[in-house]
């Protein structure tokens, strides 16, 4: 089968795009390995389809993959990118929403920047002590569409993330599914600088927009952060995450950043 595909990036995590609202293509998680290898195909942290709503909430709807063929939920950064080639394709000039597996999104535009809301956060933990190999561990944790741990470190440049983020990723305090590992260091008031773990990409990525925003959240009850929150990610952008404190809960959890178009193409898979 030949694919027709459009690349993009969501400061530094990047996705292949794929119209299919024909409804034809079916990708098997061997393709979807093979598009994200970065050596033997596109190259990507993930797929993403566009598919017609499954529902009259939303106006489109997305089948979303990791690039270890597994189903995604949601990705913050992703959703921008898919904002934006929806957009592109359709011809949208208005904010639309569409469905993923977490909830509806609804997506707006600045000009290239776009902002897309996050489904309720849940299942905030604060000052967890886990055993980790090297001894007991400090680690918050928060549900922002999908899991995500949060480690504050000193400097994020010498974080362990390729050492530490797997084994708290598989830890049996996450289980059965695991986590997303974020290691978050504080730049200054309402202001963090986060590298992350990404589960089912099974490394680090550039970026990571539920993972940003969980560990902006997180600063907001430990740190006192205020809306928004300034987030400068790995591959050198910056993020901004804005919300509402209603009580015990988060509400109106929004990411700002940008979404980027790489290239087209055709490849067989």
């Amino acid at each position: 089968m030949i694919l027709e595909f459009t690349k993009m990036n969501g400061a530094g995590n990047d996705f292949v795009l794929v119209d299919n609202r024909a409804q034809k293509i079916n990708l098997t998680p061997a393709q979807v390995i093979r598009l994200c290898d970065r050596h033997r195909g596109v190259g990507a942290d993930g797929v993403m389809l566009l598919v017609p709503a499954r529902t009259p909430a939303a106006d489109w709807a997305w089948d979303f993959y990791n690039s270890d063929g597994s189903a995604a939920e949601m990705c913050g950064n992703g959703a921008r990118c898919f904002g934006r080639y929806v957009q592109r394709l359709t011809g949208a000039n208005r904010d639309f929403r569409f469905e993923t597996t977490a909830g509806i999104i609804t997506a707006s535009f600045q000009g290239e920047q776009v902002t897309v809301n996050l489904t309720p956060p849940k299942e905030l933990r604060l000052d967890e002590t886990v055993l980790l190999a090297a001894g007991p561990a400090t680690i918050h944790s928060l549900n922002t569409g999908v899991p995500h741990a949060v480690v504050y470190v000193a400097d994020a440049n010498q974080a362990m993330v390729m050492q530490l983020g797997p084994e708290i990723r598989g830890h049996a305090h996450f289980g059965p599914r695991g986590t997303n590992v974020n290691f978050v260091q504080v730049l200054g008031a309402n202001h963090i600088r986060v590298r992350t773990y990404e589960r089912g990409v099974e490394g680090e990525t550039l970026a990571c927009g539920t993972g940003v925003s969980a560990a902006a959240l997180i600063s907001a009850r430990l740190h006192g952060f205020t809306s928004p929150v300034k987030v400068q990610v790995q591959g050198g952008d910056q993020l901004a995450v804005s919300f509402q404190e209603g009580g015990a809960a988060f509400e109106n959890v929004r990411l700002t950043g940008p979404a980027d178009f790489v290239f087209t193409g055709r490849i067989e898979v």
